[in-house]
């Protein structure tokens, strides 16, 4: 397995937990018409998050090449508008973080499926994380990685990479590792060409995936930033049974739909 170097994402919602400074976090809590999140929000959940990102990627409509691949779990019902409105192909890509043992919230990196690890060298280093704990967490992430692949997928088998253009989506970018893991194993597959695309992010992050892949496409980049669950009037949880109605749907859509 490759170890690659680098900041890992604090993930709330399946695989990110976003910190969110106090006084950010009490404004976003406060009612509508009083500064709070309603009246900030982007993105009314993330099926309008999917319909707006869409817009920006219409040079890759009806094109047979493309595939669109989501993070469960938030970026699945994204990715499905995405896929839906370009008439492309549309599977998952999974990512689990590496959670620190004790305090499982806190991420000391993240694996892909493609046996890639992103690894954060401060909360090692504070932690005093030893090799074999670090192992032995990855070994636990692969199993439910592999478990989570085959709950999704069933019996389909993996998407085709190479010579493919693929789109990864999520719900938004914060510190983007959990994205950038994702990024790293696909690019090993091959594909022609790799585009992440988000509705939101953190301007840096966004910024910094333009030299790690062909295009990066960032609708909305708000500064200041603080989290991504803000630009969302509704950002609730993407349940397992949801991802997999959605692939379900998009794999009947396919069967009756030339690509």
């Amino acid at each position: 397995m490759q170890a690659l170097r680098g900041r890992a994402a604090l993930i709330v919602e399946s695989d990110r937990l976003e910190i969110v400074p106090d006084g950010i976090l009490a404004k976003s809590l406060a009612a509508p018409g009083e500064g709070g999140s309603m009246a900030e929000a982007r993105f009314l959940d993330r099926v309008d998050a999917g319909r707006q990102l869409a817009s920006e990627l219409s040079d890759y409509a009806n094109q047979p090449d493309v595939l669109v691949l989501g993070l469960p779990r938030g970026g699945v019902p994204v990715a499905f508008e995405v896929a839906r409105a370009l008439n492309a192909t549309l599977d998952v890509f999974l990512v689990r973080k590496l959670g620190l043992p004790g305090y499982e919230e806190l991420a000391m990196g993240a694996i892909a499926s493609g046996g890639i690890r992103v690894i954060n060298d401060d909360v090692m280093r504070m932690a005093n994380v030893s090799p074999s704990m670090l192992e032995a967490v990855t070994e636990r992430e692969k199993r439910e990685l592999a478990r989570r692949e085959r709950e999704y997928r069933g019996d389909r088998p993996q998407p085709e990479i190479r010579g493919h253009t693929v789109i990864l989506v999520d719900d938004g970018l914060a510190t983007g590792s959990t994205m950038r893991a994702a990024a790293q194993a696909l690019k090993q597959e091959g594909p022609k060409r790799l585009i992440v695309a988000v509705p939101v992010a953190a301007p840096d992050t966004c910024e910094a995936f333009r030299d790690q892949v062909d295009e990066i496409i960032c609708a909305l980049t708000p500064e200041p930033f603080h989290a991504v669950g803000l630009w969302y009037e509704d950002f609730s949880q993407t349940s397992d049974e949801e991802v997999r109605e959605l692939l379900r749907r998009a794999q009947a859509t396919e069967r009756t739909q030339p690509r």
